[in-house]
């Protein structure tokens, strides 16, 4: 794996962060909206001793807007010595100054090489259904509501047949880039009152996971069969399968990096 370097005479600095996505318009800057990169940037700026100091920073992933983060890694380069805070200090300082949807929980020096996007070996994700008879307020806006009985075995199967390579273009939208995607793992886990999807795999495509757990949710229901997502995949036809799920039940979770980072 290649090594990525910071500009000259800045320090790459690594960060993890977590956010409510129902404020911004995703990661990725859009002018004239708010989302967590121009937040972000705006907070590290009021750290240093000059705008021009702090490049934008870069996450392992885009999310769309709702979608939520639990654990999303990024970096930063900042010109060396221009951050105001003691290095202990800034993941407090950091937070300080961010919005209350929006926090870090780590906030150091990167190791040599290390690109939050380019070194990135696996990004997880995990989709809340509320499986439950009646909504729960407090779970309003942060998973799906499926208040119908669904054959969660029959899930499982049609999971099961997804995992591993293939080309996911039925599961796709708007995308122009090259449709063949490794998918690691997808999980379907009771944990009452949820049903949770947990879906990780090197890079996904624009509402893929979205597109699987609509697909998987119509199977159980009984609309498709398990073995019908073979077909769907085969057809590399968008309108074949599942809709995609609303953006609020989906979290990215993680990304995973080699071990000597």
């Amino acid at each position: 794996m290649p090594e990525y370097r910071p500009p000259v005479d800045t320090l790459r600095w690594r960060l993890t962060l977590s956010w409510d996505g129902a404020g911004f318009v995703g990661w990725q800057s859009q002018l004239g909206h708010r989302s967590v990169q121009e937040t972000l940037h705006s907070a590290l700026i009021s750290l240093s001793r000059a705008p021009e100091d702090v490049f934008r920073p870069v996450a392992a992933g885009r999310t769309d807007a709702g979608v939520h983060a639990e654990a999303m890694t990024a970096h930063v380069d900042i010109t060396e010595g221009a951050l105001r805070p003691h290095p202990h200090q800034l993941v407090r300082a950091l937070n300080a100054r961010l919005p209350g949807d929006l926090a870090a929980t780590r906030f150091d020096q990167a190791a040599p090489g290390f690109h939050a996007r380019f070194s990135c070996t696996e990004r997880a994700y995990v989709y809340r259904v509320l499986y439950t008879p009646q909504r729960l307020p407090l779970w309003e806006g942060r998973a799906l509501h499926v208040g119908r009985p669904l054959d969660i075995g029959a899930i499982r199967r049609a999971a099961a047949l997804l995992i591993g390579d293939h080309d996911f273009a039925a599961f796709a939208t708007q995308e122009e880039r090259s449709t063949l995607r490794r998918l690691h793992r997808l999980d379907v886990v009771e944990a009452a009152p949820l049903l949770e999807f947990h879906i990780a795999g090197e890079s996904f495509l624009r509402h893929m996971v979205r597109g699987l757990v609509g697909t998987l949710l119509r199977v159980g229901t009984g609309q498709q069969q398990p073995e019908d997502v073979q077909t769907i995949l085969a057809s590399r036809q968008r309108q074949q399968a599942g809709a995609n799920v609303a953006a609020h039940g989906l979290y990215f979770n993680g990304a995973s990096y080699p071990k000597r980072f």
